[in-house]
């Protein structure tokens, strides 16, 4: 089960990504109207990560306390890596794009 320190610091981490993601993006222009722009769509996508992983975290603590199911636990946290690695994969899509890009010739 995570201890209370190490779910903290992840979620600190997933805020200072989407700070860090908004300041660069802050820069860039945004959509046509009525459209979503990269940075907000990110954004949205990171505070749903963090939420799942909230809710796993609420239900082990509910495990434990005697209070829940443990099928919800595993559920839970099942859904918290199945976002967590969907991240990771688009992070790895972004950024291997960005490298082709980089290795474009002008």
């Amino acid at each position: 089960m995570p201890t209370p320190t190490v779910a903290a610091n992840a979620y600190a981490a997933l805020a200072r990504m989407r700070d860090d993601t908004a300041k660069v993006a802050g820069g860039l222009s945004s959509a046509p109207s009525g459209g979503l722009n990269f940075s907000a769509v990110l954004r949205t996508v990171m505070d749903n990560v963090t939420a799942a992983a909230q809710r796993s975290d609420a239900q082990a603590m509910a495990v434990a306390n005697g209070k829940a199911n443990m099928v919800d636990v595993v559920t839970a946290v099942a859904e918290t890596e199945t976002a967590v690695q969907t991240l990771v994969s688009v992070r790895d899509k972004v950024i291997a794009a960005y490298e082709d890009i980089l290795k474009m010739q002008i």
